[in-house]
């Protein structure tokens, strides 16, 4: 750091990073209350907690397409103003709510769509602290962005905490949604006076159209897909309502078109190497950001012991201490290596943790604590350090990229996986199923609905009006031993889902082994600088 100004944009920026921390762990938190309240199965849920994520990869690419020209504390200023009205929409759609006695439609409406715009929020936040840190340190990327994505895990800690106290004192939720706005005013009033450096894309003199280019024809063609797809379910109303022809075709030509932008201008395809990164950005956002989303919703019921939070919070304590000390890792081992030997640890954490019991589930969560710690801001050193004429745009895209794939595919999938996991435990259970009779034919349970995701996702849940039916006959203290039988084996089912999701961790250990051997065959892996293509530079903006 040069000066006091860069210490104190630095960890303005660290705070920022805390602040977006703070609106996914209290939606998180608050998901399955929520679900109760609104009356949500768990692919839907999956699409509202969804809704708060993908829309962080809108934000955040677009934003870097025209960041250099209005400048980083425009961007603060926006990201500032839009945590301002989630506040105030969430804390509205409690009161218009009212538990469920008041007006649910238009509270729900309300959650969701400020959810939307909190991750456009999230997205803006991510598009300047990423340029700025790597322009401030370009000869350390990874290690720097390692230490300011600290920030992330640790607004988890703070808000986690802040959150489990409101439950002990029983708050409304609506205080849980409010307490974003406190370290949103502190960045704001302690970013506003300071000056910005100008990032080193535009420093060094590489044209708008270059730094485009980095990115591609592959690049869109990643970005084209998920956009289409999101815009399937967003107009499909998660599925329920079924799309036309001209829709679906509507959709898929804005993908074509976003591709078909991309070539005509740049009339590049792209840089091979940052279309793998992008590819691999899908599973790993699933792995730690998808997972982390669940967690806590998984383990109630199941981690009885203490409050289910508690987990999230400790695995969260571990990444932020790991992260401060990437740098002295890195200098041992290459940023390849460091990916590989921490999908290892997340593959064994994730498959301990969908069996264990009581307190060796801390133990499962710290493997998988010390697998997830390195993934996210090591890929986005390796980006910015493989393709440093992309600026701000490779940089952010693969970020943006990793939050689209989450909130368009990961949330909802892992809802169907935990959908599939209850039907098949609700049919296995004998003390259920000699209960009642009806709700099993031929093997098959009988209270099931058939849903869609995306128009591409089909599944089944378990009906929770089908089998209240069923239950209905019973007598009411056999009803109320049933309906709790069914949660026990839903809450253990869910657990189980976890050994689902190792196959994410295990495409990327394949891509990062594939990847090593493709830096091995040039040498060895190394950082490019922009002082490598260019002389010189220039102040200012340059197209």
């Amino acid at each position: 750091m040069n000066d006091r100004n860069d210490k104190l944009v630095f960890w303005g920026c660290f705070l920022a990073l805390i602040t977006t921390a703070f609106g996914f762990i209290s939606r998180m938190f608050l998901i399955g209350e929520w679900a109760t309240e609104f009356d949500l199965d768990p692919a839907q849920a999956g699409r509202l907690a969804g809704i708060g994520i993908w829309p962080f990869a809108i934000s955040i690419i677009a934003f870097s397409l025209f960041i250099d020209r209005i400048g980083y504390k425009m961007a603060m200023v926006i990201s500032f103003l839009g945590y301002m009205i989630w506040s105030v929409m969430g804390v509205s759609a409690f009161f218009i709510s009212d538990g469920g006695e008041g007006n649910p439609d238009l509270g729900f409406k309300l959650l969701y769509w400020g959810s939307l715009i909190l991750g456009l929020t999230n997205g803006t936040i991510e598009a300047y602290i990423n340029p700025v840190v790597a322009t401030m340190f370009n000869k350390e990327k990874t290690k720097w962005l390692n230490i300011l994505h600290a920030g992330w895990p640790g607004g988890l800690v703070i808000a986690g905490l802040a959150t489990i106290a409101l439950d002990a004192f029983e708050c409304p939720w609506w205080i849980k949604v409010g307490i974003i706005a406190p370290p949103a005013v502190a960045f704001f009033l302690m970013l506003l006076p300071l000056r910005f450096p100008v990032q080193e894309r535009v420093a060094s003199g590489v044209s708008y159209r270059e730094m485009l280019g980095e990115f591609g024809i592959l690049g869109a063609s990643v970005v084209g897909v998920l956009v289409s797809l999101q815009l399937m379910d967003f107009f499909s109303n998660g599925g329920t309502t079924p799309l036309s022809s001209v829709q679906r075709y509507v959709f898929i030509g804005i993908g074509v078109v976003i591709v078909a932008a991309f070539g005509v201008y740049t009339r590049s395809l792209g840089r091979p190497l940052l279309f793998v990164l992008a590819l691999l950005m899908t599973p790993l956002a699933t792995t730690e950001i998808g997972t982390d989303g669940w967690i806590t919703g998984i383990m109630e019921g199941v981690f009885s012991e203490v409050h289910p939070g508690w987990l999230l919070i400790y695995t969260s304590i571990i990444m932020m201490v790991l992260r401060f000390f990437a740098g002295s890792i890195v200098h041992r081992i290459s940023p390849l290596g460091l990916l590989a030997a921490s999908c290892i640890l997340a593959i064994v954490g994730l498959y301990w943790l969908s069996s264990a019991v009581g307190w060796a589930i801390v133990g499962a969560a710290t493997l998988y604590a010390f697998g997830k710690t390195f993934f996210w801001p090591t890929m986005l050193g390796i980006a910015s350090e493989q393709t440093p004429k992309g600026g701000a745009l490779t940089l952010n895209a693969l970020g943006g990229i990793g939050m689209l794939a989450v909130g368009t595919l990961g949330f909802p999938y892992i809802g169907t996986l935990q959908a599939a996991k209850e039907i098949d435990a609700v049919a296995a259970s004998e003390s259920i199923t000699s209960a009642v009779p009806s709700i099993l034919e031929n093997g098959q349970l009988t209270v099931l609905e058939e849903k869609q995701v995306y128009e591409i996702i089909n599944y089944q849940t378990i009906s929770q009006e089908k089998l209240t039916e069923k239950l209905a006959a019973l007598p009411e203290a056999q009803r109320e031993e049933v309906t709790a039988e069914v949660a026990k084996v839903s809450a253990a089912s869910k657990q189980g889902a976890l050994a689902n999701m190792c196959i994410f961790p295990m495409i990327m250990l394949t891509g990062y082994i594939l990847l090593s051997f493709y830096f091995m065959s040039k040498g060895g892996y190394q950082a490019q600088h922009l002082d490598e293509f260019f002389t010189g530079g220039v102040e200012g903006p340059v197209e």
